[in-house]
């Protein structure tokens, strides 16, 4: 009997075929499970690895679940890692990834598994159920794990630092020759590289969502975890993205929570921010809930509130407190702190002014932010440079002085005696107009010492009451002409027309006003004369300008001091 029953299992026994995968073909995926030494003690944690069929390159990372987000995550990780994608992704049959068994090898695929396979463009294939044979190479790397990677317990402070060493043990792992080739996992990893597809350019989003509705105590439930969403939320339907570290809660396209995610049943996970609108019509709350009990704010808050009680009274206080807390909803913790900081003092007790403070804070920080200042550089920048075009582009001419002399002609038109004077009479008619501009010069330096000593003077600008005879191209006191640059306003000194049998022009290269005649007198009046024409000249301009009559003495005297310095 015994010789026969070993004949009929020799015969039933399986054999199998060898096979040989091509260069970036095949990736198989598989959980392991190892012991780790936390500073709160020692337990169990999962691990996703993924090898390559062709060089055996690994890839390994710690996660928390064996959860579809978890899966999601640990998958994304792991192309990024290697820098490509196969074009077939090997699992068993975890629910997590096919919801269904079908005929055959057909699957009815997680949503969000089939969701992954196509962001990465690979075909989700599985193995026979109880043939873990069929991908023999992920089989034999957890073994390594367990054996190789694992002991002795490895001792970290959390998962960032567990996949930080498996991170290294899996390149370092490529140095060695692969099993049964003479090529090392690193060269060989080169031609499975070489072979795959490209990374997608944006990164796959690793997450499960629900859609759930708000209850009355702002919670959005999710896998037995209560979440906190903001009060506008309430009685609203809410997309819950979980990953295998948070959960995003999304309301009309809007991300408006976000917590750690909590694995422990039951379990709540509150932002006392959320209920800051809710606290202002029930204040009682801020001590009869854990909420507000459980939340840790620096002692200067503390010490606000008993400020605020002692100044304002407890109910009135605590509502004014209320009102500070309020200002976290929508500024950082540390602006209101600082603010808090800043008013200690008696004064500062008091909930408007804190709000003041911090307002003006976050105003200087929007106009200091980084952004702004790039904006108003660049804006500069396009400023500067156009005015750089414009100033180029002028073309200033060459000055002609003896337009100077021109506006302080007497008239237009060549007397005979000017046109026929020689050049003698006009060099000494130039000595005296540049006699004329010293004694001018030397007059308004005495008139600017007399206002420095504090007394009363016109209020109108000296360019504009001080009428002169002579003014030089390079005279403080020019004489304006009208144009686009005086407004429209005719010079301040009016030129004293000449008698008519004086001469009052000079010629027409070199104008210029003759203040004497040979014999010394002033053309067109003689003594008193002089000064009635000057008077009479002098309330004209005055006129003009709307001089105050308590500054026309002044400036008659001046004016007429100047004019007759030559008579």
């Amino acid at each position: 009997m015994r010789r026969f029953v070993q004949k009929q299992r020799r015969s039933q026994q399986e054999t199998f075929i060898p096979l040989n995968h091509a260069a970036g073909q095949r990736i198989e995926a598989d959980f392991g499970e190892i012991a780790v030494d936390f500073p709160d003690g020692r337990r169990k944690v999962n691990v996703l690895i993924l090898v390559w069929s062709y060089s055996n390159a690994p890839f390994a990372i710690a996660l928390p679940t064996q959860r579809t987000e978890a899966i999601l995550e640990g998958m994304t990780q792991a192309f990024e890692f290697f820098d490509c994608v196969p074009r077939e992704v090997w699992w068993d049959n975890p629910k997590t990834v096919a919801a269904a068994l079908l005929v055959g090898r057909e699957r009815k695929l997680n949503p969000r598994y089939a969701a992954l396979a196509s962001h990465f463009a690979f075909d989700p294939l599985f193995c026979l159920p109880a043939r873990g044979n069929e991908k023999p190479v992920v089989e034999n790397r957890v073994k390594t794990l367990e054996r190789k990677w694992s002991t002795p317990v490895p001792r970290v402070e959390n998962l960032e630092e567990l996949n930080a060493y498996l991170r290294e043990r899996c390149v370092r792992d490529r140095e060695r020759p692969s099993s049964g080739k003479t090529e090392t996992i690193g060269v060989r990893f080169e031609h499975d590289r070489a072979a795959a597809a490209p990374l997608p350019q944006r990164r796959f989003d690793a997450c499960v969502r629900q859609d759930v509705k708000v209850d009355k105590y702002q919670f959005a439930r999710f896998d037995n975890v209560s979440y906190s969403v903001p009060r506008h939320c309430a009685f609203q339907t809410v997309t819950v993205k979980g990953y295998v570290d948070r959960i995003e809660i999304v309301h009309q396209h809007t991300v408006v929570a976000t917590h750690s995610r909590s694995y422990e049943s039951q379990d709540q996970v509150l932002d006392p921010r959320h209920y800051l609108t809710t606290l202002e019509r029930r204040p009682a709350a801020l001590d009869h809930s854990n909420v507000y009990r459980n939340w840790k704010l620096p002692a200067v808050f503390g010490e606000l509130r008993g400020r605020l009680e002692e100044r304002h009274g407890i109910r009135a206080g605590v509502r004014q407190y209320v009102r500070v807390l309020q200002l976290l909803a929508s500024h950082p913790q540390s602006r209101v702190q600082s603010a808090i900081e800043q008013l200690r003092g008696p004064e500062g007790a008091d909930a408007d002014r804190i709000i003041r403070r911090v307002e003006r804070a976050a105003e200087r920080a929007r106009q200091g932010s980084g952004d702004l200042k790039e904006t108003s550089r660049a804006q500069r920048a396009l400023h500067d440079e156009g005015q750089r075009d414009e100033v180029l582009s002028v073309q200033v001419p060459v000055p002609d002085l003896h337009q100077f002399d021109r506006l302080l002609s007497t008239s237009p038109v060549l007397s005979p005696q000017s046109q026929g004077s020689t050049d003698d009479e006009l060099r000494e008619a130039d000595s005296q107009r540049r006699e004329v501009d010293g004694h001018v010069h030397e007059e308004d330096t005495r008139r600017q010492s007399f206002a420095g000593t504090g007394k009363e003077r016109c209020p109108a600008s000296a360019a504009e009451v001080e009428p002169q005879a002579v003014a030089a191209a390079d005279d403080e006191c020019r004489v304006r002409a009208t144009g686009s640059g005086s407004s429209g306003l005719e010079p301040v000194l009016r030129a004293v027309p000449a008698a008519a049998d004086r001469t009052g022009s000079g010629s027409t290269s070199h104008q210029h006003t003759e203040l004497a005649d040979p014999a010394g007198a002033v053309p067109g009046a003689q003594g008193p004369g002089q000064l009635r024409l000057l008077s009479t000249a002098f309330g004209q301009q005055a006129e003009t300008f709307h001089t105050p009559p308590e500054c026309r003495c002044l400036q008659f005297a001046v004016f007429a001091e100047v004019a007759l310095l030559h008579v």
